[in-house]
């Protein structure tokens, strides 16, 4: 396992171009260190998530951060927070059907670089690490990652964030892979400003791709695949103390549910709109 994910990491980031951008810790492990906060009011429209769960506006709060050899990335959200009747999360009075109230993910990865005081860069590879995340929600799903990761410098996006993880499932819905290690994940992230305003004010264009395969022991399931994509593109209007973003975000196979199985609607473009408060 561990020797499918090292030969992953490092063929993608040979295949990007560009030179060494060590990251040089040798003075100060901590002059790096940087940390952010936000709640963000989220509005979500047509996404896939399994079981018809498409529409909602709900809360989030939304952290990260680089303190030492930890870097840190993680967000909760609360659903359907206005407790509203038009979202697909609201349980009507009577009904049995419960939705999920929250969903949590946490995602710390250690600096290889910081820890062993190496310069371990190559290529664009400015700095790797082992990373981790953990995603959970409250009724059915608990699954975990880790594996090797990286920071790439990319042109014209910059640093981009790569990591490739194998994956230990806990929880899944009742699926047979349950206390098992099965399938991979390639993810990458990115946050580019690309204008600003003579008021300081800036565009982003930020997002991530994650790209789920070799989930085989579910494979035998017609509601079930072994691959699945996330892929959120985002443009955010920030000011020192606000954002305010668009989100489009493709769906395939949304959590290793078959489209147009038991699950619903899977595959497709969802939307998301944002009003961020920045601590």
């Amino acid at each position: 396992m561990y020797k499918t994910l090292a030969a992953l990491s490092i063929s993608t980031a040979l295949a990007l171009p560009g030179v060494s951008f060590a990251v040089d810790y040798s003075d100060d492990i901590r002059k790096n260190d940087y940390k952010w906060f936000t709640f963000n009011l989220m509005q979500s429209i047509n996404n896939r998530i399994p079981f018809g769960f498409q529409d909602d506006t709900y809360f989030e709060m939304e952290f990260g951060g680089r303190s030492g050899w930890l870097d840190l990335y993680g967000y909760l959200d609360v659903f359907d927070v206005l407790n509203s009747s038009n979202s697909d999360r609201n349980k009507p009075e009577g009904s049995n059907d419960f939705a999920d109230n929250f969903f949590f993910k946490f995602a710390p990865r250690a600096s290889l670089d910081a820890i062993t005081g190496k310069d371990l860069s190559f290529g664009p590879v400015q700095e790797l690490y082992i990373s981790t995340v953990t995603n959970v929600g409250d009724n059915a799903l608990f699954e975990h990652y880790i594996g090797i990761g990286s920071d790439v410098q990319v042109p014209w996006f910059g640093k981009v964030g790569l990591n490739t993880y194998a994956r230990y499932v806990r929880e899944n819905f009742g699926a047979d892979n349950e206390s098992e290690w099965d399938g991979y994940m390639i993810s990458t992230n990115w946050f580019k400003p690309w204008y600003t305003l003579s008021s300081g004010d800036f565009i982003t264009y930020q997002g991530y791709l994650d790209y789920k395969f070799g989930a085989s022991k579910i494979s035998d399931d017609v509601n079930r695949t072994t691959t699945a994509v996330e892929w959120f593109n985002g443009i955010y209007y920030h000011t020192p103390q606000w954002a305010f973003g668009y989100g489009l975000k493709y769906y395939h196979n949304m959590a290793l549910f078959k489209d147009g199985g038991f699950a619903g609607d899977t595959t497709g473009w969802g939307h998301y709109f944002s009003a961020n408060y920045k601590f």
